[in-house]
This record gives structure tokens, C-alpha cells and sequence, in this order.
């Protein structure tokens, strides 16, 4: 087992994100109007449990206050360490530092592919066991006997990470690159530190999965929503970099007029078009077609453009009211 850290800096790291984030977003618990609470790192599988799979052995070894002192003079430090991997789980990979044992995300893993299928997942995982990975520390707590690393944290200069939070304030304006996509938003590298893209804030329209949006490898420009220096967390916003629609709604549409439109979703009551990106309106069940039918689906179909009458606008409470029948 390799543990060996190299002194870069005197500069002191940033306190833990990374497990705040993907504690916090699995719960979509980030909202468009303020920084969420902190979490608890939410494990896919405990790294400490006896019998993780891919592990060289079962449970780790007691862990001992000279090792805990020596990781958080790195961490106080901002260190990197190399490590050999011993194994992994569904979230990521395991390793040891002498009596402790550290996990590094997935997401935190350098050139690690975005997969959907969990057990090609767990094989590319597999194939760094036995690997020595260049980490640095982004989370540590004694007392829960956690420690948490990446490798992505440590290819950028010491000192990056918190040069990032002195430069960018909220308001500002910032350009990154698309490091990490999940279910409940987009990590976006600023330059040595990660920000989040909540669902919610990449587009004033509906948005299924933030791969409809972006893609890993992407240049995005960002609104910067939020900044919590003692956290080390920063709120992004990629919708906010256009106008709402609505503000103007009433202002481009009036009542009466044809427009054409996508059908987003089909629901019992009714079914729901986009005139525009981040305009939806409302088809109501009675006002789809003539005579009757079973059900919306039997008029309309989610993909198709149809022609609509505009029946009614309310910017304020963000409704359009639209109708097929002629």
C-alpha cells in the first residue's frame, strides 16, 4: 500500500462539497432562492461495511490518532497523497491510508465514463483496484471515522480551490466546464473548485434529465446564484443567462391568437404544449377536440405539433390557457 503526500502548499483547503452535494441533490433539496441545509453523505454502500464488494478484505483495520493526525496536517495543508486503490462499491472506490480507510466518488475519479447500467459500472470500477492514485483530502470527520478524496481535487495547483471562492461573488458571471451529470443536476469545474447546477436552474422549461441540456466535456456560461465561502459551495444557474418568458408573456401573445406548439406531456386532465422554450401551456381535457373521446392520449400524443388558440394569460401565476377545438 502506497502512502506517500506531497507538501505543495501552505495554503489551508476548503471545507468538504462534494459529499454535501450529492448528499444534498439525491434529495433535490436545492432550491432556485437560497443555499440548502448540509446532509450526510449519502452512500450508495457504507465503504466501511465488512464484506464491501471488490474489497481486499473485509472490515478495515482500526484506525489510530497518529493516522488521523497525519491526514489532517495534509488536509490542513492542502496535500496531495497517493494511495492504492483495495477496492470499491457501487458509489466508487476504496482505499487505505496505513489504519484508515478513504473513499473517493466516482464522480471524483479523473475520466471516469457516465454510465446507466450499474454492472458495467461496477467493471470499470473493478478495473482500478491495485491502481496508485495521486488524491487529495476534500472531507474528513473523526469522530464518524470518514475520510473522502479525490483525484480530481488534486490536478489543480494548491490554493485553486479557494482562489475560486475569493474571486467569484453572486451575480457574477463565470465560464466552466461540464465535469459530472446526475439525476438532480450538472458539477461545473470554475477553475479548481465544482459548482452546482440544480435541474431546476438549467432551464426555464421542463427538463427530464440534464442530459437533454448538456453533456460532460461541455463549456457552459453560468449565472452564479450563490456563494457560501465557510462551506466551499457554490449555486449556479444556467436559465438565469436568458430572460424568464413569462415576464413578457402578456407582452408578445395576446388572447385569441394561433400558435404552434409541441406536445410536452399528456396527463388525465388535459395535455401540455411548449410555444417556447420555457413556455407551457395548458390543453384542458375539455378542450382538446369535438365529441367525446376515452382519454387525452386518443387526441394527442407527447412529441407532436399541433396548432393551438390562445384562450387565456397569466404571466403572474406563470398559466396558458391554449385549445384545439376550432
Amino acid at each position: 500500500m502506497t502512502s506517500e503526500y506531497h507538501d505543495t502548499s501552505s495554503s489551508p483547503p476548503l471545507p468538504p462539497d462534494e459529499g454535501y452535494w450529492e448528499a444534498l441533490l439525491q434529495e433535490g433539496e436545492i432550491a432556485a432562492g437560497g443555499m440548502p441545509r448540509r446532509h450526510e453523505y449519502d452512500w450508495d454502500e457504507s465503504p466501511f461495511d465488512e464484506g464491501v464488494p471488490g474489497s481486499s478484505n473485509g472490515s478495515p483495520p482500526s484506525s489510530t490518532d497518529s493516522d488521523w493526525d497525519e491526514v489532517q496536517t495534509v488536509y490542513n495543508a492542502d496535500q496531495t497523497v497517493d494511495l492504492r486503490v483495495v477496492g470499491f462499491n457501487r458509489g466508487g472506490l476504496l482505499v487505505e491510508w496505513n489504519s484508515l480507510r478513504g473513499f473517493i466518488p466516482a464522480s471524483q475519479l479523473i475520466d471516469f465514463p457516465v454510465m446507466a447500467d450499474n454492472r458495467a459500472r461496477r467493471e470499470a470500477l473493478a478495473q482500478r483496484v491495485g491502481q496508485v492514485l495521486r488524491l487529495r483530502v476534500i472531507e474528513l470527520d473523526r469522530d464518524q471515522n470518514r475520510l473522502i478524496l479525490s483525484e480530481r481535487a488534486a490536478q489543480v495547483e494548491p490554493g485553486a480551490r479557494a482562489n475560486v471562492l475569493t474571486r467569484i461573488r453572486p451575480g457574477d458571471t463565470c465560464t466552466g466546464q461540464v465535469t459530472n451529470l446526475c439525476d438532480f443536476g450538472v458539477f461545473v469545474d470554475l477553475g479548481g473548485l465544482e459548482g452546482l447546477i440544480h435541474i431546476s436552474e438549467l432551464s426555464w422549461g421542463r427538463v427530464s434529465h440534464p442530459r437533454d441540456v448538456v453533456k460532460r466535456g461541455d463549456t457552459v456560461t453560468v449565472h452564479v446564484l450563490q456563494v457560501d465561502p465557510e462551506q466551499g459551495r457554490i449555486a449556479l444557474s444556467l436559465k438565469r443567462m436568458r430572460p424568464d418568458p413569462w415576464k413578457t408573456v402578456e407582452e408578445r401573445y395576446q388572447v385569441g391568437q394561433m400558435v404552434e406548439g409541441v406536445i410536452t406531456n399528456v396527463v388525465d386532465f388535459g395535455a401540455f404544449a411548449c410555444i417556447e422554450e420555457g413556455l407551457e401551456g395548458l390543453i384542458h381535457v375539455s378542450e382538446l377536440a369535438e365529441g367525446h373521446f376515452l382519454h387525452p392520449r386518443n387526441v394527442v400524443r407527447e412529441g407532436e405539433t399541433v396548432r393551438a388558440r390562445i384562450l387565456n394569460i397569466d404571466g403572474s401565476a406563470r398559466r396558458l390557457g391554449l385549445s384545439l377545438r376550432r
